[in-house]
């Protein structure tokens, strides 16, 4: 690889013996903002005491996230400490695998995610939106915290379609288990020391016994697929397809990998898609006249009937609140890479070996690409304001060959969701400001509830 020497990369200012490690640990993305805002497009920030301290290079231009997701991926691996929290705590699947062991799970993986299978699981998406309004008009219920609702909407709704009918028993453990092993990866992940998982202090033992559900509850539904001697052709749930994938070159998955797959699923797959939904409703509810545009054309376009995969190329406002809300509170608001080679980004030279970040949380506010960035505004998602933008300006999904394999699904379970809400309800916002702050995903950090009113189409 060919390297350009740069210029050394700013570094943001901090305690003097601490560095940045107060406020990334008590704000990390307006840490990385204000470290943008102040000192440019590429930044070197330190954390932790002299001899233990750790340094992370962050990344915030389009052209800089390009660079390091795409244009030389092959130099920009998961091998920081954070990916290897989760590889502990959640296995080697597709999130954070590398090498020939990735490429043969993608291999094995990818024919379950074209475009026309992933489409067939509309229906399926629907029933379960159909249930929880249902449950909304049954109960009565005056108001709802929306991201609250969409969590557990996409939660249920991954797990079906990864499942099929043996939903509420991994439900359950997933809502109870992800939150506490995700702030565990993310204390562990920034902390410039830990001490061995195998240490039996209060935070491992917690960690190890939510680690020990976690996986006794995929291999049960497991074995239990395995032993029932089911024909894959008679069912399409994910778990069904990943039992029966295999192929010449890449043989077919162990008990081990299944079950590190249906982890990263049930992760990525619904925190991805609560977040969008749960945001494009909390933003519709504070912005009446975007709120109005998209009741129009989902009665217009649907009128009353529920939508299908096929719906949602007659649905573009739908797709860009969607597409809006995705900029604003990106799934995925930090990426973490390591060098293997010094390069230079951005006229910045990054050593071989240094920690570096891209964040979809800054870039997706940069005034560069974004005016008045902060403001709601979903026509930014034009076809002819797209085109005018860099490729990476917007990149919720990652980018470049590791982009989310689940892209797709996501975009279809939020568009058919928010389009059936819309039919049903609309929103008035009581909670105006969202306190989020950054894990393994975007964490939401206090309510986002909304005034119910229902609809008669």
């Amino acid at each position: 690889m060919a390297v350009t020497t740069g210029t050394e990369a700013p570094e943001l200012a901090g305690h003097p013996l601490l560095g940045s490690l107060s406020d990334l640990k008590s704000d990390s993305l307006g840490t990385f903002l204000r470290a943008r805002r102040e000192y440019g497009d590429v930044v070197r920030i330190t954390a932790g005491p002299p001899g233990i301290r750790s340094t992370v290079y962050g990344v915030f231009s389009a052209e800089g996230a390009q660079q390091v997701l795409a244009g030389e991926s092959a130099n920009f691996r998961k091998d920081n400490n954070f990916y290897q929290e989760i590889r502990e705590s959640f296995g080697n699947g597709l999130l954070t695998s590398q090498d020939e062991h990735y490429l043969r799970q993608r291999r094995l993986v990818q024919p379950l995610f074209t475009r026309r299978r992933v489409d067939g699981y509309a229906s399926a998406i629907a029933t379960e939106v159909s249930t929880l309004v249902g449950e909304w008009r049954d109960s009565g219920a005056e108001s709802v915290d929306v991201l609250q609702e969409m969590t557990r909407l996409a939660l249920r709704s991954v797990a079906r379609i990864l499942f099929g009918t043996d939903v509420d028993e991994a439900v359950e453990i997933v809502e109870s288990s992800f939150p506490e092993l995700g702030a565990y990866v993310l204390r562990r992940g920034y902390s410039p020391l830990n001490v061995p998982r195998s240490w039996p202090t209060p935070a491992n033992r917690r960690a190890a016994d939510v680690h020990r559900a976690l996986y006794e509850v995929c291999d049960r539904i497991i074995a239990g697929r395995r032993d029932s001697g089911r024909d894959p052709a008679e069912g399409d749930d994910l778990l069904t397809l990943l039992v029966a994938a295999e192929s010449a070159e890449d043989g077919s998955f162990d008990a081990d990998e299944l079950r590190e797959q249906v982890l990263v699923f049930l992760l990525a797959g619904h925190e991805t898609t609560a977040t969008s939904l749960g945001f494009a409703l909390h933003l519709l509810a504070l912005h009446p006249e975007a709120r109005k545009r998209a009741h129009e054309e989902v009665d217009r376009v649907l009128g009353g009937r529920e939508p299908g995969a096929a719906d949602l190329d007659a649905l573009p406002y739908v797709t860009r609140v969607l597409k809006e809300a995705m900029r604003l509170f990106p799934a995925a608001p930090v990426i973490g890479r390591r060098a293997v080679a010094e390069t230079s980004v951005d006229g910045v030279t990054i050593p071989a070996g240094a920690d570096v970040i891209v964040a979809p949380w800054v870039t997706h506010r940069h005034p560069d690409y974004w005016e008045d960035p902060e403001r709601f505004d979903p026509d930014r998602f034009t076809p002819e304001a797209e085109a005018a933008r860099p490729r990476y300006a917007w990149f919720p999904f990652g980018g470049g060959p590791r982009a989310c394999i689940g892209q797709h699904f996501s975009m279809l379970e939020s568009g058919v969701a928010l389009a059936m809400i819309l039919q049903r309800y609309d929103f008035e916002a009581i909670d105006r400001e969202v306190p989020v702050g950054s894990a393994i995903t975007l964490q939401v950090e206090g309510p986002a509830r909304c005034v119910l009113r229902a609809r008669t189409v």
